[in-house]
């Protein structure tokens, strides 16, 4: 099961390495399926793709050089001419297709689909206005970016369910053990 808590497709992408400064990061695209269903459970296909072991890897690649833009936007330094080349290639593909019935709407595509909408949504945000708003997450554990659309911008952890109350739970902790010493 993945989580979603950047509030924008390609930053939970970034995030499914998870403690990544970590000696041993969690790794949560470990197969095919777990890519498959990355792109259900994130709602950018009603249907598995049908990813195989090439593809993963690209997907892999791809969300490694989307760490590196991201957080070279984050540190404003110059973003690294490999990372961005690979996000401007992948994002020149074609996106998921979007269909109306009668049932409504659907979303069905290739992996190589699915990672150009991310790919894309990672040069409209890190090349316009909404780059100002990335922050890291707060708890030294975590390693997610997201966007701070919070009213003030001081918004401090990915998600507060499962970050934010971390932090706080632990802060609560340390006080009542230093309070009875």
């Amino acid at each position: 099961m993945h989580a979603f808590p950047c509030g924008t497709l390609f930053l939970d992408f970034v995030g499914t390495l998870r403690a990544r400064r970590h000696a041993e990061p969690t790794e949560m695209l470990a197969s095919p399926q777990a890519l498959d269903a990355w792109f259900v459970e994130s709602g950018m296909m009603d249907e598995a793709p049908g990813a195989d072991r090439a593809e993963l890897a690209t997907a892999v690649s791809l969300r490694e050089a989307l760490y590196s833009v991201t957080a070279a936007a984050l540190a404003k330094e110059a973003l690294p001419t490999d990372a961005l080349a690979e996000v401007n290639r992948l994002a020149a593909g074609l996106p998921v297709q979007v269909q109306l019935g009668d049932s409504g709407a659907s979303r069905t595509g290739s992996v190589s689909q699915g990672l150009a909408v991310l790919a894309r949504e990672a040069v409209e945000i890190l090349g316009g206005a909404q780059a100002d708003l990335l922050r890291e997450c707060s708890r030294p554990e975590c390693t997610q970016t997201y966007l701070d659309h919070s009213r003030g911008r001081r918004r401090e952890w990915c998600a507060m369910e499962t970050c934010g109350n971390r932090v706080k739970a632990a802060a609560y902790r340390a006080r009542r053990r230093s309070q009875k010493s």
